[in-house]
């Protein structure tokens, strides 16, 4: 059994194709073949071969070298040795996006055993696409403009814009396990921080134009991430996008980095930098002191450079919002360097 890790290999180097690197004037009736590469010398070879005799055409423009998939004692599957088996019971443990997660998640021609731990992963991951999916699309649209126009919400989708750059390349390269990466780390964080960080004001608790600023932002990142995911995570995202947009997520347009630049405005990723941390040490003290999650905090007191400082201050009423912090305190050093010192209730530290 072969895993789609791919390979993109330049015509030089697949099979001793003829060096033209603009391969100006050629056919290829494919784009992309995979296959095992156990049969490099066979199949791959005999078929391109053949082509080019026959119908003086190279058959396709790149390979995708695939590795095996092992059993659980790290050996190759197959049904000679009668270790081989259908994922039937795993699409019915875990789902369909769950063990194509775990597919995708192969990197390029490299073999991979079946685990079940990154089966549960993807599962995981499915379900949090659903429940941030209903959460965002839950709060609404804004009643004024859709523009960004908060610091925080710009620098999210700067930083978006960096990821769907980041992602489009790697299909570019046919490596779809980098893509995954790219766009599964950057959920994780658009749940876990941020949307933590901005649910207060998208419920209004700013007042409505940065209620709007919040909604937009927050809209607009699950689109896009849905778009991300979906070559990998095809029917969750097929489920979330058709609550809010007609057609299917697959038929929509890709991701633009540029354009998502240009909604950024001047967004400063500092401002996410300086907020996550603020939020990650209060969450730590509550944590080392054993307290409920919601226990609220007197007092944040945070240490840095003046630059520092001022993305922070920025975002302040969402850190305050998110933590439950009565007052952030802050102070200014001669040096850069984010330090956060988190005052409890009386009688209790960190």
């Amino acid at each position: 059994m072969d895993t789609w890790a791919t390979s993109s290999l330049t015509p030089q180097i697949a099979a001793g194709w003829p060096a033209d690197p603009d391969l100006t004037g050629r056919v290829f009736p494919m784009d992309l073949r995979p296959q095992a590469h156990e049969i490099i010398r066979t199949w791959l070879f005999y078929t391109v071969l053949r082509s080019e005799l026959e119908s003086g055409v190279l058959p396709w423009r790149h390979v995708a070298i695939s590795g095996w998939i092992l059993d659980p004692d790290r050996k190759k599957m197959s049904k000679s040795k009668g270790n081989a088996v259908t994922p039937a019971d795993l699409l019915a443990d875990y789902g369909a996006d769950a063990v194509r997660y775990w597919a995708a998640s192969a990197r390029l021609g490299v073999d991979t055993a079946i685990d079940l731990g990154q089966l549960k992963i993807g599962r995981r991951l499915a379900i949090k696409v659903l429940n941030a999916g209903r959460f965002v699309l839950g709060l609404g649209q804004g009643a004024g403009s859709d523009l960004i126009t908060e610091p925080i919400d710009q620098a999210l989708v700067r930083r978006l814009a960096g990821v769907a750059a980041q992602c489009t390349e790697a299909f570019e390269e046919y490596d779809h396990a980098s893509a995954l990466e790219q766009a599964e780390r950057f959920f994780w964080f658009f749940c876990d921080d941020y949307l933590e960080l901005v649910k207060g004001r998208a419920y209004g608790e700013q007042g409505e134009a940065a209620a709007s600023s919040a909604l937009a932002a927050l809209r607009l990142g699950l689109s896009v991430l849905l778009r991300l995911l979906a070559p990998v995570l095809p029917f969750v995202t097929e489920e979330v996008w058709s609550w809010w947009h007609d057609g299917s997520v697959h038929r929509a347009a890709w991701p633009d980095a540029a354009d998502l630049a240009r909604q950024a405005g001047p967004g400063d990723d500092a401002v996410l930098v300086a907020a996550s941390a603020a939020i990650a040490a209060v969450r730590k003290a509550r944590s080392q002191a054993r307290l409920p999650l919601k226990t609220p905090v007197p007092l944040l007191i945070v240490t840095a450079g003046r630059d520092e400082l001022d993305a922070l201050a920025s975002a302040a009423a969402d850190v305050r919002a998110a933590g439950r912090v009565s007052e952030v305190q802050l102070q200014a050093t001669a040096g850069p360097g984010l330090e956060y010192a988190v005052v409890l209730e009386p009688g209790i530290s960190p």
